[in-house]
């Protein structure tokens, strides 16, 4: 009997030992950075791809939040792990590091196979938000839809302008950007802009307008 009883104990004790790891402790580890503490909760099989239950992240997009660049690496290097995964707010982790200015992650995500193109909000209208030209080139580049409508039809050009990026602005239109579409609010660009207060954009969207009118 008391050899059953040790055996039970000892058996108990062994899959104490092997038991999964949480979720809560792995998005701690996360967003403090702990690369030892992911890599370990991932070789013992924690689903790298999950939401945080309280924030509504995937572990990729987190990190980029967090700024846990150790952490982003183990991910991105972790079997199973998918780049096109999205947070609740349908935020990817290429969108995440195009509106953080991190042209090292979007490099990174992008050679590891990341699309550029997404249905609704993409990396162009995230990067033309936040105003980094390098990356909006480096995802034009790459063939990224101009004109992509995300929900209630808003267009990157749509974004930039009512953020004020006048760089971005102008960038998106020498590229070609169609600055008569409108959103399902009915506004164009320029009218973005001008509810925003921004008239810098609308006069560079006007003088855009006019000019494309003049060649045709």
């Amino acid at each position: 009997m008391m050899k059953k009883l040790a055996l039970a104990m000892l058996l108990c004790c062994a899959g104490a030992s092997y038991a999964a790891p949480e979720p809560d402790a792995f998005f701690r580890a996360v967003s403090v950075d702990n690369a030892s503490g992911v890599r370990s909760m991932l070789a013992e099989g924690m689903n790298p791809n999950q939401l945080d239950a309280k924030r509504g992240d995937i572990a990729l997009v987190l990190a980029l939040r967090d700024d846990a660049d150790k952490v982003f690496k183990v991910l991105l290097d972790a079997p199973g792990i998918d780049l096109e995964a999205r947070s609740a707010n349908g935020n990817t982790a290429l969108m995440m590091a195009a509106y953080k200015h991190r042209r090292d992650a979007v490099d990174a995500l992008l050679a590891k196979g990341a699309k550029v193109n997404q249905s609704g909000w993409t990396a162009l209208h995230y990067a033309a938000s936040a105003g980094d030209l390098p990356i909006m080139k480096i995802l034009l580049d790459r063939a990224a839809v101009l004109d992509a409508r995300a929900p209630a039809n808003i267009t990157p050009l749509m974004f930039a302008a009512r953020e004020g990026q006048e760089g971005a602005v102008k960038l998106l239109l020498s590229w070609g950007a169609d600055a008569s579409l409108k959103s399902d609010h009915g506004w164009t660009a320029a009218q973005f802009a001008q509810a925003a207060d921004m008239p810098g954009v609308v006069a560079i969207i006007v003088a855009a307008q006019k000019t494309r009118a003049a060649r045709k």
